[in-house]
């Protein structure tokens, strides 16, 4: 049974700085963030949605508490000092930016330069941060890989149950409009696929239920 259970989870994109006015980010719409976020509402769940600049925020409706954020800065700070409280279930499927610039400008950059270089650095994988304050929760992690078959999106998501811990992890592929998805379990095999983000969000409920 899920009902009572406290979910949270992370969507949307996240902003990295170039300049005061401009920044570096993603397509991420937020769309798997809130159909999590509706299908665990819909089971009784207390759901805490830590949300990225998304074009369409979520509602906020009774049992559901909305945190936004722009930047990857405000993404890591809001998530992990959300779990100084106890959270039962973990989804993280924001998209989070991999890098950053290695030096953001303290001011506006003249739009008459001829070129601009940008250094680009990684970013700190904060997903590698939730058991070690949550040892207990149930942490569910997000691989997109545009493009890729079944097998490469295995292979993908290996290092998030080595450096993560994730409990279970959603790889998702895109070939022009048509979505892949796939539940993958700690000893890489598929618990579970689906042609839809509904659809996966679907199966994953039902293997949460029985965990």
């Amino acid at each position: 049974m899920l009902k009572n259970k406290k979910v949270l989870i992370t969507c949307g994109p996240t902003w990295v700085p170039i300049d005061e006015v401009r920044v570096i980010s993603n397509v991420s719409s937020g769309q798997m963030g809130h159909i999590l976020a509706s299908a665990f509402l819909r089971e009784g769940c207390q759901v805490t949605l830590i949300e990225g600049p998304v074009h369409q925020p979520m509602t906020k409706t009774e049992g559901l508490k909305v945190i936004p954020f722009f930047f990857y800065e405000e993404l890591r700070t809001t998530l992990l000092k959300k779990l100084k409280q106890k959270f039962d279930i973990v989804i993280h499927a924001a998209a989070v930016s991999d890098y950053r610039i290695k030096n953001t400008f303290n001011h506006k950059i003249s739009s008459s330069l001829k070129t601009l270089k940008l250094i680009l650095v990684p970013t700190a994988k904060i997903i590698t941060e939730i058991k070690k304050i949550q040892p207990k929760c149930f942490l569910v992690g997000f691989k997109l890989e545009p493009g890729l078959g079944r097998d490469a999106l295995i292979d993908r998501s290996r290092k998030l149950f080595s450096e993560a811990g994730c409990d279970l992890v959603i790889a998702n592929s895109l070939r022009g409009n048509k979505y892949k998805g796939y539940i993958i379990d700690p000893q890489l095999k598929v618990a579970a696929s689906a042609d839809s983000r509904e659809g996966i969000v679907k199966k994953l409920i039902q293997d949460l239920k029985k965990s």
